[in-house]
């Protein structure tokens, strides 16, 4: 059997984020077990300014050498992004194989890509990454070593020259360009159809994919009872799990809500601190679910002890894509790990939000109610009175503009109870209109 690859951390900041290091490098520490690593030392460095070359000083830099060989570990992981120059003196000063947080997480999403498209951005992601990187000093250590941070596309793409590479990337566009022009097709033949749209939206491994399970599904996590009418709605749930970025691929479901009417809810890519720019410009056709959805289910981790900071990322990714004015509920998930005191406080610093646990099903009804309140802001309410044959005649046009959610004969009439947007009222009535005139 294969050993994990060792790994030493390091964490690197100005002073003023000394109170921030801690975390940080708690999730560092997970980012590298998700890589398949084995983290068996820790070292950290408050600085008053970076250093140019080395972003450390010397020190520093004999001391990480230090416990690199003194535990055997082949490689170190910084906790921010460092340059091309600083990457190469400071694996000829450790002389060991040195990532940075982002190669690390480009690294994970080379594992998690399932799908045509999600390989295609993470080749992407990788190639735009490594390109101010490919010297002959990275290439002999990955080389030499291997393991986390060389697989997928960059191990095989560094044997070529610069321009390869380039000529790569630039295919790559070409191929995601016109994948988000088929996905934009979809999305519009998606959008004729009267169903609103919902992105689940928040920090990787907050419970977003068990969460949606047990909202389409109606089967909570810990629920083992299956009766036969779940079964294939269980055969149908995304696939989770307790790890960082366990989905990357979108994964779109029907959800029912209260009222009778339905929803797509497309469960989306876990946000994360520091999230690589490269990474935002790859995935950006994917994200774009949350910029074009009626409403986002921003979800948060009730039982995280940084879950403010992480809401803090998410808002902040949110703005970059361009979807904060996206109407949002917000909900605080895994309540069932939390105590009542600290429950209390949550709703007492939140007290708009909506507390679920997907493993219980505890507060499913209450989050399905605040999303259909949500979108009837946009998605109306009507009824429509039509003579029996006129009603015949035109029933394709309802159906194709609205949810039809009841049809009742009343005396030689039929009254329709219909869920759809303001626009689509409007282009009924219209489409209606001549024929009302002419019975």
């Amino acid at each position: 059997m294969r050993h994990p690859e060792r790994v030493v951390l390091v964490g690197v900041g100005l002073k003023p984020e000394a109170e921030l290091m801690a975390a940080s490098l708690s999730e560092l520490h997970r980012l590298v077990e998700t890589a398949g690593g084995a983290v068996v030392d820790t070292l950290s460095q408050c600085l008053p300014r970076y250093h140019a070359g080395t972003l450390i000083g010397s020190g520093k830099i004999q001391e990480i050498a230090a416990a690199a060989r003194a535990r055997q570990a082949s490689t170190v992981v910084f906790d921010r992004e460092i340059s091309p120059a600083q990457q190469k003196a400071l694996e000829a000063a450790i002389r060991a194989k040195i990532l940075d947080r982002t190669r690390l997480i480009l690294d994970i999403f080379a594992r998690r890509a399932r799908t045509s498209e999600g390989r295609l951005q993470v080749e992407l992601a990788q190639l735009s990454y490594m390109l101010p990187r490919l010297t002959g000093a990275w290439r002999s250590y990955s080389q030499q070593v291997g393991g986390i941070g060389t697989r997928g596309p960059g191990e095989r793409q560094l044997e070529y020259e610069r321009r390869h590479i380039q000529f790569r990337i630039k295919h790559l566009r070409g191929e995601l360009e016109r994948v988000r022009s088929s996905r934009m097709v979809r999305r519009e033949r998606r959008l004729a159809v009267p169903v609103p749209q919902v992105a689940l939206i928040g920090y990787t491994n907050v419970g977003k994919s068990t969460l949606l399970n047990t909202l389409t599904a109606g089967i909570p996590q810990k629920d083992t009872r299956v009766p036969s009418f779940a079964k294939a709605a269980r055969a149908r749930l995304v696939y989770a799990d307790d790890k960082l970025f366990a989905t990357l691929d979108p994964t779109a479901r029907r959800v029912r809500l209260p009222e009778g009417s339905w929803a797509v809810m497309t469960d989306t890519v876990g946000f994360i601190r520091r999230l690589p720019t490269t990474l935002i410009a790859a995935f950006r056709a994917t994200l774009e679910e949350a910029v074009m959805a009626d409403c986002l289910l921003v979800v948060a981790d009730a039982s995280a002890s940084e879950s403010e900071a992480q809401q803090a990322a998410v808002a902040e990714t949110l703005g970059e894509l361009g979807a904060r004015d996206v109407a949002q509920v917000r909900l605080f998930n895994k309540v069932d790990l939390i105590d009542a005191q600290a429950r209390r406080d949550l709703e007492r610093r939140y007290p708009e939000a909506i507390f679920v646990s997907a493993a219980t099903g505890e507060g499913v009804a209450q989050a399905l109610a605040a999303v259909q309140e949500t979108l009837s802001k946009r998605w109306l309410l009507r009824e429509l009175e039509l003579p029996q044959a006129m009603a015949f005649r035109r029933i394709e046009a309802i159906r194709s503009s609205s949810q039809v959610l009841s049809q009742t004969a009343v005396d030689d009439k039929i009254r329709f109870r219909l869920r759809l947007t303001a626009e689509n009222w409007d282009r009924l009535q219209k489409k209606l209109a001549p024929a009302k005139e002419n019975p």
